[in-house]
């Protein structure tokens, strides 16, 4: 049974993967994308990595395809004229395509375990029969790896300001809401009494 699952897991990921590229309405991509995020959960549990299988899930599925699902179905973009530039690079495209996956199989084809390289690799992190994976993962990422999350943490921090700031433009057409003026503005000021008389308007 676990090995008819891995297989239906993994060939609907490529499958979905593969329509990923091919769909010709931007939308349809994405929902491919997010069927394959689905498989590839699917497959992480079947691993034993129930952690990493919910983070792809609440991350990639419920955040950022979702995410470009939105942009994508909001934006007035004229997909017909864009793929018309693209065609024009098609030649170029699967070159690069061809390089690439020659590399992947010269590499693979060259690969091999080097020795001891088990042991190393089960040294690193603790056992998975006496420890659950939530649990050995937060060992291995806080406890040995401390400084070098929270360095990771600090980048992308900086970089996500650093984006904000280079993409905010302050428009003088558009009217704004300063929250602070308005909580600082002045009763007497704001407020003007007019002693109407009947019959006359504003």
């Amino acid at each position: 049974m676990t090995v008819f699952a891995f297989y239906a897991f993994a060939v609907v990921a490529v499958i979905a993967a593969l329509f990923v590229t091919i769909a010709r309405n931007p939308v349809h991509s994405v929902l491919w994308l997010i069927l394959a995020f689905l498989s590839s959960a699917g497959l992480f549990v079947l691993l034993g990595a129930e952690f990493v299988a919910m983070l792809l899930i609440i991350v990639y599925v419920g955040a950022v395809a979702v995410l470009f699902l939105f942009v994508v179905m909001m934006l007035d973009v004229d997909f017909g004229a864009l793929k018309g530039e693209m065609a024009k690079y098609v030649p170029l495209a699967a070159l690069i395509g061809v390089i690439l996956l020659a590399q992947l199989l010269i590499g693979f084809g060259a690969w091999t375990q080097a020795d001891g390289a088990l042991e190393l690799r089960r040294s690193v992190t603790p056992d998975m029969m006496q420890i659950d994976n939530t649990r050995a993962i937060g060992l291995v990422l806080y406890d040995r790896y401390l400084l070098l999350f929270q360095l990771a943490g600090l980048i992308l921090m900086v970089a996500m300001i650093g984006a904000i700031v280079l993409t905010l433009r302050h428009r003088t057409d558009v009217k704004r809401q300063n929250a602070l003026q308005q909580m600082w503005r002045d009763p007497a000021k704001s407020v003007e009494l007019k002693d109407m008389k009947p019959g006359q308007g504003l």
